[in-house]
């Protein structure tokens, strides 16, 4: 059971990750974008550092308070998710 509940953590920030970066390359091209409530949601259900990390590197809705602010407090929300899962598996 740990080890599909780090695959999936680990999957859904890889993707999270990379939307980011598809996202970014659309505003730049000025083309249709991805919705922030889809990052708000995957990050949400596990993808927060993802997101943040695809903040930092590519330099993507850096300027969001919504963002700067919401994100962090996701990567909390994970976290103690992860950490109630994990300990009641046990």
């Amino acid at each position: 059971m740990y080890d599909s509940v780090l695959v999936y953590i680990l999957v859904v920030n890889i993707f999270t990750f990379f939307l980011m970066r598809i996202d970014k390359q659309k505003a730049i091209r000025e083309q249709f974008r991805i919705p922030e409530r889809t990052f708000f949601l995957l990050s949400f259900l596990g993808g927060a550092l993802g997101t943040y990390a695809g903040m930092q590197l590519f330099r993507h809705k850096t300027k969001h308070t919504s963002f700067t602010v919401g994100i962090p407090v996701l990567i909390i929300w994970n976290a103690a998710a992860f950490i109630y899962l994990f300990s009641s598996m046990s």
